[in-house]
């Protein structure tokens, strides 16, 4: 029953937060707009520029589109991270507690929400992606994998938010995060293969979280076998969202 209760309460706040942010004009910039730009930019102006051995510059954006999809997920996170902050600024987080809800469905909602929006953030990214000349192999099953890791890592960034949102004195505070992971970003194959980096640097690259999922995210959508990396993938994720799970309730009640 309680479990019950627990989920009502995180899809009525989940309700809550999307309502309100479809209010907002930033939101669909945030959604939509930022994440096209980024791919487009990406592709068209840089894209030209970067050589990479046995890609040509018309499948380019087979080789990039995985990474914009994680990066579009990165940049959705520190919209969720800024709002998080502002209800805990706001008082909001005080009402909640004076409230019968369950306390883990505060941060359910929010992270419920912010998983929506991300998705269709990627649908958009994949659509545009589709018309710029993006192809995929892939299977139905392949498919299926692919949007099972992109929500993993949606709700994996998510929940890595919360924490930083809870102890971040400010608005600008709680969104700083996420130039870590956009820089982890760059420094991984999202854009380049690492095989070209400096050696230390290509040590990083190839040991951080966002090297092994963009390759399995790349191999699937090219209906290569994805190998090592998608458990090596789905390991980090799921670990990154137990420890963030645990310090973002610990924070939050003391909030």
């Amino acid at each position: 029953m309680q479990i019950i209760q627990s989920f009502g309460d995180t899809l009525a706040l989940a309700n809550r937060i999307i309502k309100h942010n479809m209010r907002s004009i930033d939101t669909l910039i945030t959604v939509i707009a930022m994440p096209v730009m980024m791919l487009l930019g990406i592709v068209y102006i840089f894209g030209g520029a970067i050589q990479i051995q046995g890609v040509s510059q018309e499948d380019y954006i087979n080789y990039v589109l995985p990474g914009i999809l994680l990066m579009t997920i990165a940049s959705g996170s520190a919209y969720t991270s800024l709002r998080i902050n502002l209800d805990k600024t706001s008082g909001m987080f005080d009402r909640f507690k004076s409230m019968p809800i369950s306390k883990s469905s505060v941060l359910g909602g929010h992270v419920l929400a912010s998983v929506i929006f991300m998705s269709v953030s990627i649908i958009a990214v994949l659509i545009v992606g589709f018309l710029a000349g993006f192809r995929s192999n892939a299977t139905f099953s392949e498919w299926l994998l692919v949007g099972f890791l992109i929500i993993l890592f949606s709700l994996t960034l998510t929940w890595l938010s919360v924490p930083f949102a809870l102890a971040a004195g400010s608005i600008e505070g709680a969104s700083s995060f996420s130039y870590i992971l956009l820089m982890m970003l760059f420094v991984s194959s999202a854009f380049v293969p690492v095989d070209g980096m400096p050696k230390l640097v290509r040590l990083f690259a190839e040991n951080q979280p966002m090297t092994p999922i963009i390759q399995a995210i790349r191999n699937l959508l090219q209906s290569h076998a994805a190998g090592n990396d998608l458990w090596i993938s789905i390991g980090w994720m799921v670990l990154i969202i137990i420890i963030s799970y645990i310090f973002g309730m610990k924070v939050y009640k003391r909030v």
